[in-house]
């Protein structure tokens, strides 16, 4: 005796009878969603079919003066590039610094298929454990690390930061690449 197992889109309802039409779609954020991202599956047309109605965003965090959490604000790109009266936001964009790091934003939550051990990954922000590997790597390789985060958007490690320094074992880091001259 053999199983079948057949399967439905969660958005329509109806039977995907071909794997090469059955697709995941993550929900990362949503009104209605809590705290770590969720999937389901659909038909290919109806991913299509949400890739085509999809907006064009910017999503920016303001940091008030005398406020200790920034907001987070998502809003259409084309009404954000005309806040920018000065120069086109493209060339704006291209011109400016990369974002300090914040120092009290929470991570976000990680998939458990990352592996952290690896250059490719070492050092994104994770609520998991950090390994004795990743902490080899973040110490050995922080500056490429730094760059590849700066690249991905996320935070950076600063040795400086206490939380970091215990975090990924660079006590006396900062101290010894002083006293190098660097």
């Amino acid at each position: 005796m053999g199983q079948k197992t057949v399967r439905f889109s969660d958005l329509s309802g109806e039977l995907i009878t071909r794997d090469d039409t059955l697709t995941r779609i993550v929900i990362h954020e949503h009104p209605e969603l809590g705290d770590s991202p969720v999937e389901i599956e659909a038909l290919a047309d109806e991913a299509a079919a949400i890739e085509k109605a999809a907006l064009r965003v910017a999503v920016v965090e303001i940091y008030f003066p005398g406020e200790d959490e920034p907001r987070r604000v998502t809003m259409e790109a084309a009404a954000f590039d005309e806040l920018a009266a000065d120069r086109p936001m493209s060339e704006l964009l291209l011109t400016a610094r990369p974002a300090r790091t914040a120092r009290r934003a929470k991570a976000p939550a990680a998939p458990r298929s990352i592996n952290y051990d690896t250059l490719e990954h070492a050092g994104e922000p994770h609520k998991g454990r950090i390994t004795e590997a990743e902490r080899e790597l973040v110490r050995d390789q922080l500056d490429a690390i730094n760059d590849r985060l700066v690249t991905q958007g996320l935070r950076t490690i600063d040795p400086d930061d206490p939380e970091h320094a215990a975090r990924y074992g660079l006590t006396g880091l900062a101290v010894a690449k002083a006293a190098q001259g660097g």
